[in-house]
């Protein structure tokens, strides 16, 4: 339940990157939002602090779950990432909840936008940078299995549709001189941000509530196993979880009654390297039990009786 040097630098520099891109968009579209009063890019600056916040809690799980299990965290760290990704989520709910208001006061007040073309063309450098940054965010969590990455990358991908719509709307406006647009395309892009902090909530409460991994996953540990052993054993009582990017796993492997020690030991040495090299940072725990003689199920109840 380790993690290798260079995967770590690259976790932590990944999640560091992320801070330094959305304190710098968040900055910038403050700015931007005041001297255009525009509530839609404002609600985007409000959307980047989001991220900034997000960036830096998974910074933070990012290293946290990177370090080796100890004396008071028997199976590692990984749920410091499980955690992340709900807090996150939060953040979410709480940054599209002030986005709605704010829209539907200016909604009320009538208000007018100044400096429309300085708010089109940051939004179109917001949405390209965010898909950039977004696109790497993703492919090193996958690659390491980090949800709080994963989590920090949605953010994002969510702030490139956000910061198109804002883009568009404020087209529109200028286009048509219809000030109203400009909130109703804050209270879409607060939607839109809704939508992504149900999918993270769904997906952190799986990992902290112990979900099995993924079917696919499961599929590719059967399918493992019944290779190893063939008819020479089986197995029953599988079990998976997750905990950030830590698999754990743990079944019965059922043995001819009169196999060595060392053979059994043997065949779940196998295993466990098989299944490691096919899914990264998994965890087993096999419990070896001899076969009954009259077990019907059991494909090696022919090769028991031989050996009597």
């Amino acid at each position: 339940m380790t993690i290798s040097k260079d995967r770590s630098e690259e976790l932590i520099f990944a999640a560091r990157f992320s801070i330094f891109s959305n304190s710098g968009l968040m900055v910038l579209k403050l700015l931007v939002g005041i001297l255009t009063t525009s509530v839609s890019v404002i609600s985007e600056a409000i959307h980047s602090g989001t991220d900034l916040i997000a960036a830096l809690i998974a910074n933070y799980a990012v290293r946290k779950s990177t370090a080796p299990a100890d004396d008071a965290h028997r199976f590692g760290h990984g749920k410091y990432e499980s955690l992340s990704g709900g807090i996150e989520a939060i953040l979410i709910l709480v940054a599209a909840a002030i986005i709605i208001y704010e829209a539907i006061l200016r909604l009320i007040e009538h208000a007018q936008l100044q400096i429309i073309e300085i708010g089109i063309v940051v939004m179109g450098i917001s949405a390209t940078l965010n898909f950039v940054v977004s696109k790497y965010l993703m492919r090193i969590a996958k690659k390491h299995g980090s949800l709080a990455l994963e989590a920090d990358a949605l953010h994002l991908r969510t702030d490139v549709w956000t910061s198109l719509g804002v883009f568009l709307g404020l087209i529109l406006v200028m286009a048509t001189g219809l000030d109203e647009i400009d909130s109703v395309v804050a209270i879409v892009v607060a939607a839109l941000i809704i939508n992504a902090s149900l999918q993270l909530t769904r997906k952190s409460a799986q990992e902290l509530l112990d979900y099995s991994v993924s079917e696919e996953e499961e599929k590719v540990i059967r399918e493992t196993i019944t290779e190893i052993v063939g008819e020479t054993a089986t197995y029953h009582e599988l079990r998976t979880r997750k905990a950030g990017r830590e698999r754990f796993v743990d079944f019965h492997l059922v043995v001819p009654k009169h196999l060595e020690v060392g053979a059994a030991h043997r065949i779940c040495d196998d295993i466990e390297l098989k299944i490691k090299s096919r899914l990264p940072d998994s965890n087993l725990t096999i419990h070896v039990e001899p076969c009954s003689e009259n077990c019907s199920e059991c494909k090696s109840a022919q090769i028991c009786k031989g050996m009597d």
